[in-house]
């Protein structure tokens, strides 16, 4: 492994907690990466936006059509941050050429390794904001502080597991496969909601 290759996992875990902070602050712009930290990009950036939504849609003060919105808009996202895992997950396949049989193979697969990390950098950033928080109480804050330090122990082992999974599929001892998702509820011939649903009128 380059050593460009051997520093991936840092640079991905620093562009997704980089990117949260700045998404925060500003409105997110096209991807100016390449390669596999464009889609890591891009998969964030599904994740930063269903997260939001997510929230819209438990209030119960907007009304049912926003929450109807955030719902349509949840899905929506939620395939293309699945679409992305998959496409990280081929990246590495182009890369290692992992052995399709003879080995153990892993269960989880890096793209959505590379995912669970996204949704951690998330829970970083905005645990850590109930940690700053000056309207909320002393016991609020130190509770939240207590979870920030188990999330980024969470962050540190998974990237850590990231990295032996790569180590261990370059040196032929651990596989994977792309596991493609085959979101059903998307789509209309697969949906029986969908397409047995009353024609209009």
């Amino acid at each position: 492994m380059s050593a460009m290759q051997a520093k991936v996992v840092d640079a991905l875990v620093e562009l997704q907690r980089e990117r949260t902070a700045r998404w925060h602050q500003e409105e997110p712009q096209a991807s100016v990466q390449e390669g596999l930290l464009s889609l890591i990009e891009e998969n964030h950036l599904r994740n930063y936006l269903l997260w939001h939504e997510e929230d819209v849609a438990r209030r119960d003060d907007l009304g049912a059509e926003a929450v109807h919105q955030a719902k349509r808009a949840i899905d929506r996202y939620n395939q293309q941050r699945n679409d992305f895992m998959e496409k990280i997950d081929q990246h590495f396949v182009n890369v290692l050429q992992p052995l399709q049989k003879g080995v153990p193979f892993n269960s989880e697969t890096p793209g959505m390794m590379c995912d669970r990390l996204s949704i951690l950098a998330l829970k970083e950033f905005h645990m850590d904001e109930q940690v700053q928080r000056q309207d909320a109480p002393e016991e609020h804050r130190r509770k939240c502080a207590q979870k920030l330090e188990v999330i980024r122990r969470q962050q540190t082992d998974l990237a850590e597991a990231l990295r032996e999974l790569i180590r261990s599929v370059r040196e032929k001892t651990r596989s994977f496969r792309v596991y493609y998702q085959f979101k059903m509820y998307n789509d209309p011939s697969l949906n029986p909601e969908l397409y047995r649903k009353s024609p209009q009128s």
